[in-house]
């Protein structure tokens, strides 16, 4: 019961990790204009991943694409790529998942495919909760370093009077959203690897094999004991007397005192 229920709590986190990975690659507001300097403005700009829109004060919002691909930054491709892959291998992982609850019983499959599956579904779900946290990550980074080069410039000069008027951006909603979408998938996956200890067999338990030696004629005899293991007529017996193992050829040719007991 156990097992199953972490199975379906780190199937649930996972799912909405990748829902929140999906929405947060397809927000516009990855950065926002900072409005610090300038709280009243008649125009708010703010840009995602695949298109930079206006919002005007009038309510009117314009949004243009992004139609080059070799002109962009790479940090902004290599964030691209980053969240696609983590998206991929989220629904790569789901797919996996769901025929490796232990609730669901495929043909033939035994616990220790399940256990398998569990195990990748989790591992898929670690590294593309991994790739969703670099990914946002790396354009918080990104941010910051053009926040304060610009904070830099425009306060350059004697005084620190403001001789430039440059846009600034910050932090926008698409990115918190893909910090705890990352997270909640890198949960779900942990919760994947840990349901896969109790679906592996444990190899300490070894089933009981009883053995049955093979039936042995002895025959008792003043001086010693024989043996005949009746494997064929061709098998010698042997007499042991004091420690010493003798066959019957030798006991026939050379008698002892025992005999003539």
């Amino acid at each position: 019961m156990a097992t199953t229920t972490c199975q379906v709590v780190g199937l649930l986190l996972a799912l909405l990790g990748l829902a929140g990975c999906i929405a947060a690659t397809g927000m516009d507001m990855w950065s926002t204009q900072d409005l610090y300097d300038n709280p009243v403005t008649s125009v708010f700009q703010y840009e995602g991943l695949w298109r930079s829109c206006v919002q005007q004060s009038s309510g009117f919002t314009e949004c243009r694409p992004y139609f080059t691909i070799l002109g962009l930054p790479a940090m902004l491709q290599a964030v691209r790529a980053l969240m696609i892959v983590g998206i991929v291998l989220g629904v790569f992982g789901i797919l996996v998942s769901v025929f490796a609850l232990k609730c669901i019983r495929i043909g033939s499959m035994d616990d220790s495919a399940k256990a398998k599956m569990t195990l990748t579904s989790g591992i898929l779900f670690i590294i593309s909760g991994i790739c969703a946290i670099i990914g946002v990550s790396v354009f918080a980074n990104m941010l910051v370093t053009n926040f304060w080069m610009s904070t830099a410039n425009m306060y350059s000069g004697m005084g620190g009077m403001v001789q430039t008027v440059q846009t600034r951006y910050t932090f926008g909603a698409a990115l918190f959203v893909g910090w705890v979408a990352g997270g909640l998938t890198l949960i779900g996956g942990v919760m994947m690897c840990i349901a896969c200890r109790g679906l592996t067999p444990d190899d300490s338990n070894f089933k009981a094999v009883s053995y049955h030696a093979s039936g042995q004629n002895v025959a008792y005899r003043p001086g010693g004991f024989k043996a005949s293991t009746g494997f064929g007529s061709n098998t010698r017996n042997k007499k042991i007397y004091d420690g010493g193992a003798r066959t019957e050829d030798d006991e026939q040719s050379h008698p002892t005192k025992f005999d003539y007991v």
